[in-house]
């Protein structure tokens, strides 16, 4: 690593480059608008430090010495890479970052393969996903917009509804082979039933298609990804939310047990964020964005779009997790 004594002063040595390449010091001194005989003196600091004499004064005005064309040379790569170095730096700090806190299932399933399509229409905005089960305190300033799925009761932030899931019920082909075969709603309820955190898919579906459940066998599991996995397993039967399950069904790990496909305002994808934070150029975007790749993925809208805007008090106790 080169000393800190072998450099010559920035400013002497941006005020020699300058000279060298205009053959002027008058020039130099009005490209870095400082006085001539600033210039003259940086130069002649330059000279000392190297003990090296880099330019032969003549009438016209001023002659680089052989030493000073090599030295000219050499340290332009330099400075191109600053500036080159400076200039990344400046644009990639003068992006707009957001925040999106969403569940891991959305992430995977949906948005991660779309993210590069609005990167590549919104250049100056930068993404962070935070993929997390809990609900982010957008109020806190934990996600600058949060993407939730369920009913939209969640306490104290504004929720617009992107859209309801079309959901059916899914399973393995093994399981199917090997089980009682499932000809009508009802049937369902001779299997293992697979689940999130919450059933309300499951309540969702069973509501829409006219069945009881209540005394169905229920295995909970944590993520909704970990549900298509021990489905795929043949572990259970799963409710496929079609915007997850896209590729699951075309590749043959899950198959569509039944016809019927039930849309719920229990099951709706919302778009979290703070009450009276006003949207920024770039969360509007992203918004926008989002609202038109999920109405192009099927997503049937079941509610305004209005905001909508839940009392804290009243919601307190289901203001926890998502499924």
């Amino acid at each position: 690593m080169r000393r800190v004594a072998d450099l010559p002063p920035l400013m002497s040595l941006r005020a020699f480059e300058a000279a060298a390449r205009l053959l002027s010091f008058r020039r130099a001194a009005k490209e870095l608008a400082i006085a001539q005989s600033a210039v003259s003196h940086h130069v002649a600091q330059v000279e000392r430090h190297l003990g090296v004499r880099l330019f032969v004064r003549k009438a016209r005005g001023i002659e680089p010495t052989p030493a000073a064309r090599r030295y000219l040379g050499e340290i332009q790569g330099a400075f191109a890479a600053i500036a080159t170095a400076s200039a990344r730096l400046r644009a990639h700090e003068s992006r707009e970052r957001i925040r999106v806190s969403l569940l891991p299932s959305f992430a995977a399933n949906f948005l991660v393969a779309r993210l590069p399509d609005f990167l590549a229409r919104a250049p100056g905005v930068a993404v962070e996903l935070q993929p997390t089960l809990d609900l982010a305190d957008v109020a806190a300033s934990e996600a600058d917009l949060a993407i939730r799925y369920g009913d939209g009761n969640y306490a104290g932030v504004t929720a617009r509804c992107l859209g309801a899931e079309r959901l059916v019920v899914v399973g393995s082909r093994v399981l199917l082979r090997a089980q009682t075969r499932i000809a009508k709603p009802a049937d369902v309820g001779l299997h293992t039933l697979l689940t999130g955190m919450r059933l309300t898919d499951w309540t969702a579906w069973a509501e829409a298609v006219g069945i009881d459940l209540s005394t169905a066998e229920f295995r909970q599991l944590t993520d909704y990804n970990i549900v298509l996995q021990a489905a795929a397993a043949g572990q259970g039967l799963a409710v496929g939310r079609m915007l997850m399950i896209a590729s699951h069904l075309k590749d043959g790990r899950l198959v569509q047990v039944l016809p019927h496909v039930a849309v719920s305002p229990r099951a709706c994808y919302w778009l979290v964020s703070a009450r009276h934070r006003r949207f920024t150029r770039a969360m509007t975007a992203f918004a926008d964005w989002l609202g038109v790749e999920l109405r192009e993925a099927g997503l049937t809208p079941a509610r305004p779009a209005e905001p909508r805007r839940i009392d804290a008090k009243t919601r307190r106790k289901r203001a926890g997790r998502t499924t």
